[in-house]
């Protein structure tokens, strides 16, 4: 019987096929103890075991390439992380087994992982890989892995390790599905760069019967279990013609009437720039400087990489795009990103604390740091370089900013994030010191709404189409029109196709986003006339939900 289960689509795209199901995970060690004379020996075990797990995900790395290589080189580092290793050798030493000490000290961690904000708690299924490889190994039992079929699939799984998602063959798993994960967890990020349908954050998805038909869309987040003969070819005619509209759309970002809105790619770094030139990205919107702080150090950094690694990683994602833009956003640590050597560690509200322009403006050589990194990155480039702030609320946050900009000689555009209300409010006032803006959509969202984007609970608020969002950043786009600057949107509501339609009618003048939308993104603009999107954007703005915005647009796009 035909039912719909609905998660979180991380990546565009239908796919239809049966279930298949990961191998069954790695039990939990047995309790034992260990002699005196024998700890040396479970110590051995231990670290021989640990070696040959990251030795393990480096070739896997290697094999896939891009940016999975980045992803399972940073899990043999975890793997490697001595401060772990010694807890596990002390367990031993006390008496525990090799194989219960490699447990319970990855629990430990795994616990401060979950507690320390969303993009650390997205590691947690990292960490637990390493930990099931490391005790099967000591074990002498076979890893879970990808089952094994001859013909296509459709993945399903509790959540997926990215050693086993790496090397996935397109060609066989049509797409996946999984109970746990978020938009940015390894798992959406491996699945956008395998191009392959994902959903997570599925209800359900570890009980679906192993051989059921589900139709897979990535874009809208459904699921659908065995789908009858009229869903299914409407499901595939639905597939076949968004890959054609894929097809015929190529160049810049432009509706069908010729209004030119620029398609620009967020990145985390380097590893980041292959895939957004593949995608024919106009250039980055949104480079977050940030990972190459948290991947300085154990579990969230413990001291600012130097000016010449910056500004080598900086140079390097600004020579891709030689003519285009590249929008950097200066370090925006705190919150769910705490460092050790910033973040204060007993904020009673970290979200409402010292994070972003503020971390920075109580830190000023690190700010200082960076700015002249990025200035020595760009010396001698033709790139239209952009410098924004996070977390700006007001004239004076963004005065500050422009002002330690011009102190450093960095020759940028400054910009400013409208994450917090009052900058939306007051963005007149705000573009008196900067040239641009930039919305986060996720941070404007929480604190329009006053809910926690980490609290599963509070998710419809944390839905884009928000009426009451879509007035702040059409007050914000307003502000950016009579100034005669510009507003883009790099949060990752651009990258749903309909909303960046109603983004565009609002007034923002470029939209930014994972490299893998930006086709989507192109081809249903280009079926549009700007009339239309701003159509759209006042049917969506007159609504009272999120959902009966989505509809009021979709109704005028499609012209029902």
């Amino acid at each position: 019987m035909e039912t719909t289960l609905r998660g979180v689509g991380v990546s565009h795209g239908v796919a239809i096929g049966e279930v298949r199901h990961m191998g069954t995970a790695v039990l939990e060690p047995p309790p034992g103890q260990t002699s005196p004379e024998q700890v040396p020996h479970e110590q051995g075990r231990v670290r021989q075991a640990v070696e040959a797990v990251a030795a393990d995900l480096v070739a896997r790395g290697h094999l896939a390439g891009g940016e999975a290589q980045a992803v399972l080189e940073a899990q043999a580092m975890m793997a490697r992380d001595p401060e772990l290793m010694a807890d596990v050798e002390r367990r031993i030493a006390v008496g525990g087994t090799a194989e219960r000490a490699v447990h319970d000290a990855f629990a430990a961690y795994r616990a401060l992982l979950a507690g320390a904000g969303e993009y650390l708690a997205g590691r947690v299924a990292d960490l637990d890989d390493v930990r099931n490889r490391v005790v099967a190994r000591l074990l002498g039992v076979p890893m879970p892995g990808v089952p094994d079929s001859a013909e296509p699939y459709v993945l399903a799984a509790r959540d997926l390790a990215p050693a086993d998602t790496a090397l996935l063959d397109p060609a066989l798993v049509l797409g996946f599905v999984t109970e746990e994960g978020g938009p940015t967890s390894h798992t959406a990020i491996l699945a956008r760069s395998l191009g392959v349908p994902a959903v997570v954050a599925l209800t359900g998805a570890v009980e679906l019967a192993e051989g059921t038909v589900v139709a897979v869309d990535g874009s809208t987040g459904e699921v659908v279990v065995e789908p009858g003969p009229e869903r299914r070819a409407e499901l595939s005619r639905a597939a076949e013609e968004r890959k054609a509209s894929l097809a015929a759309a190529t160049g810049p970002g432009v509706t069908s009437d010729g209004h030119r809105v620029p398609l620009l790619a967020n990145v985390g770094g380097p590893a980041d720039v292959a895939a957004a030139v593949r995608a024919g990205a106009e250039g980055v919107g949104l480079f977050r400087t940030e990972f190459l702080f948290l991947d300085d150090g154990r579990g969230g950094g413990t001291a600012a990489p130097s000016e010449e690694r910056q500004a080598a990683a900086y140079r390097q994602v600004l020579e891709a795009f030689p003519e285009g833009r590249v929008v950097v956003r200066v370090l925006d640590a705190g919150a769910d990103k705490p460092l050790a050597f910033l973040t204060p560690a007993d904020e009673p509200n970290p979200a409402l604390g010292v994070r972003g322009l503020r971390t920075l403006l109580d830190h000023p050589e690190v700010l200082r740091t960076q700015l002249r990194a990025l200035a020595r990155a760009a010396a001698g480039l033709p790139v239209h370089l952009g410098v924004m702030a996070p977390m700006v609320a007001d004239r004076a946050d963004a005065g500050a900013f422009a002002d330690a900009c011009r102190e450093a000689g960095l020759r940028a555009d400054v910009g400013a994030m409208v994450e917090v209300p009052s900058a939306a409010l007051r963005a007149r006032s705000v573009l008196r010191e900067v040239e641009f803006l930039s919305l986060g959509t996720n941070d404007l969202a929480q604190y329009a709404f006053a809910a926690d984007r980490q609290v599963g609970a509070l998710s419809r608020y944390q839905d884009p189409w928000q009426p009451a969002l879509l007035d702040l950043v059409a007050m914000a786009a307003e502000a950016a029109r009579t100034e005669g600057k510009s507003c883009g949107v790099c949060g990752e509501a651009a990258s749903e196709p309909l909303l960046a339609c109603v983004l565009t009618g609002l007034g923002v003048t470029s939209l930014s986003m994972g490299a893998s939308a930006i086709p989507y993104v192109r081809a249903v603009l280009a079926r549009h006339t700007l009339a239309q999107c701003e159509r759209a954007a006042a049917a969506a703005r007159a609504s009272e939900s999120g959902a009966e915005a989505r509809a009021a647009a979709r109704s005028v796009l499609s012209g029902e």
